[in-house]
């Protein structure tokens, strides 16, 4: 039995090499293909059905399984045992296969393993990387990719929006891009490497505006009705915070191509139209927990 996860295009000569070593010593060979719980990520782009195809039109008489990934070595070691053994005669063991990084280090079933040594090969990784550097000019290519499309679960995009006060809550900081003619509140998409959503809305209030942030709060999240996103499954939903800054001058950047203090008078739910429509709901709660903490402030 070999068990890897095989995440190319094509099988490489390692996999061949890999594939060919263990038909030769063996009457019947078995591939045990890991699944991840993540469908169509980077690391995993192939679901099990499209590799157990490319595995099987090199290599019809191999019989092709798959294991489901877990969190835990133990746990997963009984899968495949359990596994192996609804394929086993009473009368007949196994010897699993492997290559250098291999599943070897991670088992610790009751079955053997072998390692087989294998010639110096490009990885899974760096064969993804340059399949994505590039599009490829045949229709097998475009319709691989309308699959994926396809295939994937919806994505909820994370952004962060900033109510940005002065410190007595008497004026809102706002930016406005290129070509609109309302403005909107600071923000953007969270960066996935980032280590909280707090951290995300003071980045890109010093992208967008190069002011600091103080006395920042979460305040609710709301889904925002985005014209690009109106006919997809994907949407967009942002975190929204309130916040001040004593930076009295701020300086609009990056897509940002104006900054402005409005007062709150010029805000109320009654006088938005200088915000623009998606950004109006956001504005309303904003302003709601700025009279709040306003007022909180004012009875201690």
């Amino acid at each position: 039995m070999i068990i890897g996860r095989f995440q190319v295009d094509e099988l490489h000569s390692g996999h061949r090499n890999l594939i060919d070593s263990v038909l030769e010593r063996h009457r019947k060979t078995i591939i045990l293909l890991g699944v991840a719980p993540l469908a169509n990520s980077i690391n995993n782009p192939l679901d099990f059905e499209s590799r157990k195809q490319m595995i099987c039109s090199y290599y019809p008489e191999v019989i092709v399984l798959y294991v489901k990934d877990v969190n835990n070595d133990d746990q997963w070691s009984k899968q495949v045992d359990s596994i192996i053994g609804d394929v086993l005669s009473p009368t007949q063991t196994a010897l699993l296969y492997g290559s250098r990084d291999s599943f070897i280090k991670h088992y610790s079933g009751r079955f053997d393993t072998y390692e087989l040594p294998t010639e110096h090969a490009k990885s899974g990784t760096e064969i993804r990387a340059e399949i994505g550097r590039e599009a490829r000019a045949s229709a097998d290519w475009r319709a691989g990719v309308i699959w994926a499309s396809r295939n994937r679960f919806p994505v909820s995009y994370q952004t962060v929006d900033v109510a940005i006060f002065n410190p007595d809550y008497t004026q809102m900081l706002l930016g406005q891009k290129k070509g609109e003619e309302g403005w909107r509140l600071i923000g953007g998409f969270a960066d996935p490497n980032s280590t909280s959503l707090e951290d995300d809305a003071r980045r890109e209030s010093m992208e967008e505006a190069s002011v600091k942030l103080d006395n920042l709060s979460y305040v609710r999240s709301f889904e925002i009705n985005d014209w690009r996103y109106q006919n997809e499954p994907d949407c967009i939903k942002t975190a929204l915070f309130v916040a001040t800054t004593y930076d009295e001058n701020p300086v609009a950047n990056d897509d940002i191509e104006r900054v402005c203090w409005f007062n709150l008078a010029e805000l109320s739910p009654t006088d938005q139209w200088r915000v623009m429509p998606i950004h109006r709901n956001l504005v309303t709660h904003a302003l709601m927990r700025a009279s709040h903490i306003k007022t909180t402030k004012e009875n201690k």
